[in-house]
């Protein structure tokens, strides 16, 4: 509730009870700004109040403010993210206009007042929050004191919501509205008492050499990283922070992937007598497993590397990562927490929200077919594209200035162009319940498009506690070697798939964005260990013009095409068989000619509670 009118006086009536378990009720007499007297109770759930009856002849007005008679009636504790006593806005009654003298003892008695500030969730979007406050007053300074502490004692018993943090700003991000975004949100910090130490990024890379470089033991005085900023910022930080601090093996990789990466000792999954299984246009349902991959060192084990103090874990329940969305796409902030909303994104963080998240570590073995092998590790939160995602992100630089627009131009360009590349991409199937159900429903698809019929494959959407992301074994009990569950399926094998491809991606989460509401992949989910490879096939243009269509469309069934692919897999590697070869990594162009990735699972913690339905 904004704050507009006038403030009121009334008389003191406070008493203290206890209900059935014992918890206590505070409960008094109050007047609630733009509403009237009001008997304002504290439990153990929040704040109720109630509207008394109006003591003047017009049962409507009050000192000349009109009774609403659609007003909240309560507010959570866990709705509430700052209390503050606005003592130093007096108002004397003889200024009140239209006060009932008899009501007060004496006309020169101040009114002393106390703001709850709040969110409700708009009507109209359910993950969107919009700030809420609620104004008290009394004539009484102690009255009004002891309420706030009261709150603040119950707000300070809310598990989980940061004291400080470290803010990153970018102030070039997007439309170049970094800096205001983080003044429109910094209120809502102070107000939290949240200690905030912000750094105005001035070049590229700034954040990842901070982030890199902060000693565990600065990093372990912050509850949490903010970026302000869109995903390709974003990326920057997390790289900065897991670069220096996360120690794992290398992807799981076929084995004629072996003779590039065997000298180093870190893959994963090396097997000499496994059997791959090859797949053209037409894929066949049966496919050849692995014949074993029980070798040593296939467990993965995570430490800080030798220049680190060692006494920050990673995964790390407490330490969390928040996005202000300022960006061009801002799909993360969209996944993570339903709403392109800096206010809502700030109120989760405040909030102390948790939401864990996968992250995606891609190995580059190679720059170009020529150069050396030299691996590079890069890690990802959100997509990484090859071909026409990495065409529009490196077409899109030439035209910086046009902003946010820019993707739109060079997206139009690119795909005029339609150009197809010749690679191979090698996957993990673990063939386990989840993907089965994929497939099946994948090809129940191709065969009623093959019937003419309509077909809408059902979709289990990622959400509020989401049980899918929500079961997983706890890191601190059984090892953080479960981060890569789905490596371990006692059903596993690798299929390859060569050909020329417009376009290949792997999604780790669904990607929604204001382009494509339901994301690349629809049912993707935050947190539930795969990659979505989708491998779009060279097709004719008026083909591939109407699955980008379906992207863009509520409901629409891009992934429902001849020439797509889409596999759910905890790991690939990828081949090009050209001269040049450029991915975008969370809207960050990265050049590999041969590369190798896998996702770990609930990696990070996000400021996040998940999008609501």
């Amino acid at each position: 509730m904004e704050r507009e009118g006038n403030d009121c006086v009334v008389r003191e009536k406070s008493h203290l009870t206890l209900d059935d378990d014992e918890a206590p009720n505070l409960s008094s007499t109050l007047w609630l700004e733009r509403v009237g007297e009001v008997i304002l109770t504290f439990n153990q759930d929040g704040l109720t109040w109630k509207l008394m009856e109006s003591l003047g002849n017009d049962d409507s007005i009050c000192f000349g403010i009109k009774y609403v008679s659609k007003v909240a009636t309560e507010i959570r504790i866990s709705d509430i993210y700052a209390v503050e006593l606005t003592d130093h806005d007096l108002v004397h009654i003889s200024n009140l206009p239209h006060a009932n003298e008899h009501l007060f003892v004496g006309h020169e008695k101040k009114m002393y007042r106390f703001t709850v500030h709040g969110f409700t969730r708009s009507k109209n979007q359910p993950s969107q929050l919009i700030l809420v406050e609620y104004t008290f007053g009394h004539k009484n300074l102690q009255m009004c004191q002891m309420w706030v502490n009261q709150l603040n004692a119950s707000l300070n018993l809310e598990v989980g919501r940061p004291r400080n943090l470290l803010v990153f700003v970018h102030p070039r991000s997007g439309k170049g509205t970094g800096c205001r975004t983080w003044e429109t949100v910094a209120p809502i910090f102070s107000r939290a008492k949240v200690e905030t130490k912000v750094i105005v990024t001035e070049r590229a890379g700034q954040a990842f050499e901070v982030m890199s470089s902060i000693t565990n033991k600065e990093l372990n005085s912050y509850d949490g990283v903010v970026a302000v900023g869109g995903d390709g910022f974003f990326n920057e930080i997390l790289n900065g922070f897991l670069s220096p601090r996360l120690k794992a093996p290398n992807p799981p990789t076929p084995s004629d992937f072996v003779h590039l990466v065997k000298d180093t000792g870190d893959s994963l999954v090396r097997d000499e007598n496994e059997t791959i299984a090859e797949t053209s246009n037409d894929s066949e349902d049966q496919f050849p497993l692995v014949s074993t991959l029980e070798q040593s060192g296939s467990r993965i084990s995570y430490s800080c590397s030798e220049d680190m103090d060692p006494e920050f874990p990673i995964p790390n329940e407490r330490f969390r990562f928040g996005i202000i969305p300022a960006g061009s796409t801002d799909a993360i902030v969209i996944c993570t927490t339903g709403a392109r909303d800096p206010i809502t994104s700030a109120l989760q963080i405040v909030l102390g929200k948790r939401v864990h998240l996968d992250i995606a570590q891609v190995v580059r073995w190679k720059t170009t077919p020529m150069s050396e092998v030299e691996p590079y590790v890069r890690y990802a939160a959100s997509f990484s594209g090859y071909g026409f995602y990495g065409d529009v992100i490196t077409e899109s630089e030439k035209y910086r200035w046009m902003g946010p627009k820019r993707y739109d131009y060079a997206g139009t360009m690119v795909f005029l162009r339609h150009r197809s590349y010749e690679a191979e991409i090698a996957y993990l199937d673990v063939q386990s319940d989840e993907t089965n159900l994929t497939s099946k429903r994948n090809r129940q698809g191709s065969l009623l498009r093959a019937l003419g019929a309509p077909h809408k494959p059902e979709r289990y959407i990622c959400r509020v506690n989401c049980i899918v992301c929500n079961e997983k074994p706890d890191v601190a009990t059984t090892g953080v070697s479960d981060l890569t569950p789905h490596l371990y399926s006692e059903k596993r094998r690798w299929v390859k798939s060569k050909g020329r491809f417009l376009s290949v991606g792997a999604a780790v989460i669904s990607c929604r964005n204001e382009k494509a509401p339901d994301g690349l992949v629809a049912d993707a989910h935050l947190s539930d260990g795969f990659l979505h490879l989708i491998l779009i096939r060279d097709c004719p243009h008026a083909s591939y013009l109407w699955h980008l269509t379906q992207l863009t469309r509520r409901g629409g069934s891009p992934l429902n095409f001849k020439f797509v692919e889409h596999h759910k897999t905890p790991a690939f590697t990828f081949t090009s068989s050209g001269t040049e070869s450029v991915w975008n990594l969370d809207g960050e162009i990265f050049q590999a000619h041969k590369l190798s990735a896998q996702v770990f699972r609930g990696l990070v913690c996000m400021f996040a509670s998940g999008p609501e339905v």
